[in-house]
C-alpha cells in the first residue's frame, strides 16, 4: 500500500501544485513528502479530535538541538516539535477516500490561525471563542490543503460511516544539521 501512497505523493502533478504555494513555492524538486498517515474512522472507531495544531515532525534519529523540543517516539520513529519556521515551510494534503460531511466527523478549522505561530492552550481557547469555525465537507477524491499550524478539530460522527483520509505532509526546507527528515 505505501508504494502506492509514494506514487501519489511524488506524482509530478502533485509536486507542480505544491510548488505554487509560498513559502513552499520555489523549492521545486526540494519539496518532499515527509510523512504519510491513513486516518480511518469507522462506525466502530469513531473518535473526537480536540482543537489543536500539528506541531510534531518525524526525523531519522534524535539529535538534541536548540529549538527542537518535546521529543517522543511513535512506532519506533523519533518525533519532535521543531522551530515554528520549519512548520511554516510545510503543507499538508488530505486526500479523501470516502465522503466526509458535517454528519460524519469532517475536519473543522479556524481560518487564518496558521498565521499566529505556535499557540498555547489559552490562546487556542481565545481563538476558538473569537473566530467562527468552518467545516470542510469533502467528497470522494477531494484534496484539502492546509498548513500544520492551522487550528483544526473534528467531532465524532453523528451518523457513523467509514471515513478514510490519506494525510500527506510536505516540507520545503531542510532541518538544522545534523537532523534529517524521516522520509517514507
Amino acid at each position: 500500500m505505501w508504494s502506492r501512497v509514494a506514487n501519489v505523493a511524488l506524482h509530478g502533478g502533485m509536486r507542480l501544485f505544491l510548488s505554487s504555494f509560498t513559502p513552499v513555492a520555489g523549492k521545486g524538486p526540494h519539496v518532499r513528502c515527509v510523512r504519510a498517515i491513513l486516518f480511518d474512522k469507522t462506525p466502530d472507531a469513531n473518535w473526537k479530535v480536540p482543537w489543536h495544531q500539528d506541531l510534531t515532525i518525524a526525523v531519522e534519529k534524535r539529535v538534541d538541538l536548540p529549538g527542537y523540543t518535546a521529543w517522543t517516539e511513535k512506532e519506533g520513529i523519533p518525533h519532535v516539535q521543531p522551530p515554528v519556521a520549519v512548520l511554516e515551510n510545510m503543507l499538508t494534503a488530505r486526500i479523501h477516500l470516502d465522503p466526509c460531511g458535517s454528519d460524519n466527523g469532517a475536519l473543522k478549522v479556524l481560518p487564518c490561525t496558521h498565521l499566529d505561530g505556535r499557540l498555547t492552550s489559552d490562546a487556542i481557547g481565545a481563538r476558538r471563542t473569537a473566530i467562527e469555525e468552518y467545516t470542510c465537507a469533502c467528497k470522494v477524491g477531494d484534496v484539502l490543503f492546509m498548513r500544520p499550524l492551522l487550528l483544526h478539530a473534528s467531532s465524532p460522527a453523528a451518523t457513523p460511516s467509514r471515513r478514510r483520509v490519506l494525510h500527506l505532509e510536505f516540507a520545503g526546507c531542510d532541518l538544522h544539521n545534523p537532523l534529517r527528515w524521516q522520509e517514507f
